[in-house]
């Protein structure tokens, strides 16, 4: 790390906190540029965020954290702040994330307090900050499952196949499209909600790549999370438990079977990217973390996939030609009952 950057942080802390005598700690890194750091002095800490700005433009984190602050989104506070050298001083949630609690006995409770954290967050009218979660963005993301998955398990599509495959990505598009339009968190699962102590309300971090988009979008990220798994019954009373939530303009000609359809075809929408996102992120950046939970999620889309007829020939042909390939690459998920 180059001694001037840590020389400048040092500095900026020290005017900052008006002392010297504070310690530093830098924390392992994340999926980006940014690192952070735990600052401490007399007993209270603090959360350096290090961005450089050559690499990493901390402004729309800066603009998002602090809409969402003013309306009582409970992100951390920023305490000061430097774009020009890329520095953030915020609040310090602490180490416990949600995921870490996370087990048969306790995900109710603490679902339904995320729950209602979501619907309040949803309440707020974004539109004039957030940029739309468009039907081309919903596309270009889809679009990582061909230009990577199947590059990397040597399969070419036909033309037929890749009709086939247009027609599916345009369906899953125009079903996020017409759903109720609200702030979308984006990331919003048991890695990045906080547990802070002495508060009901879980802390939210990551959420600098926030939208405007379907209203069932966050709610898949967390009940269908990449990274763990529940039973199938369970996740539809979730799905129950939160359309109960929602206003009544968002149940407005939408009643639960319609939202259940809404939330499937999302999510089958999301795990299309995500099977081409762990794979680039592997190929193109060399990170092999996220290779052990592909065939889970390869498992959600053949899952959700199943009552939607619309579907069928695009499953088809990932049952038939994609996933022999698939399973001898990358391995077969097992289900937990």
């Amino acid at each position: 790390m180059n001694t001037q950057r840590e020389n400048l942080i040092q500095a900026w802390i020290a005017s900052v906190l008006q002392s010297e005598q504070f310690e530093i700690n830098f924390l392992a890194g994340d999926a980006s540029f940014r690192r952070y750091a735990r600052i401490k002095l007399n007993n209270k800490t603090y959360m350096l965020m290090d961005a450089p700005p050559e690499k990493e433009d901390c402004a729309p984190f800066v603009m998002i954290d602090e809409f969402f602050d003013q309306h009582g989104v409970r992100v951390p506070h920023i305490i000061a702040k430097n774009l020009e050298q890329g520095f953030l001083l915020l609040e310090d949630f602490g180490d416990v994330v949600l995921s870490t609690l996370l087990n048969e006995q306790t995900v109710d409770a603490h679902y339904s307090q995320s729950f209602k954290q979501l619907i309040q967050l949803q309440s707020i009218d974004g539109s004039a900050q957030l940029p739309a979660y468009s039907y081309e963005k919903l596309i270009s993301e889809m679009e990582l499952l061909t230009d990577w998955l199947l590059p990397s398990l040597h399969i070419q599509p036909t033309s037929e196949q890749s009709a086939l495959i247009k027609r599916t990505f345009a369906i899953l598009a125009n079903a996020a499209v017409a759903q109720p339009q609200v702030i979308v968190h984006r990331d919003f699962h048991s890695r990045n909600l906080m547990i802070i102590e002495g508060e009901q309300e879980q802390g939210v971090i990551d959420f600098q790549d926030a939208v405007i988009g379907a209203d069932t979008y966050d709610l898949i990220s967390i009940t269908r999370d990449a990274y763990v798994q529940w039973n199938a019954d369970r996740v539809y009373t979730w799905f129950k438990q939160f359309y109960d939530l929602l206003p009544d303009t968002a149940k407005q000609d939408r009643d639960f079977e319609q939202f259940k359809k809404d939330a499937d075809l999302m999510a089958i929408q999301r795990h299309i990217k995500i099977l081409g996102i762990f794979v680039r992120l592997f190929e193109r950046d060399g990170k092999s973390g996220y290779l052990k939970d592909l065939p889970r999620v390869m498992w959600y889309l053949l899952e959700e996939s199943k009552p939607y007829a619309e579907l069928a020939p695009f499953m088809q042909f990932i049952r038939e030609t994609v996933l022999p390939k698939f399973e001898e690459k990358f391995g077969r998920y097992e289900v937990v009952a």
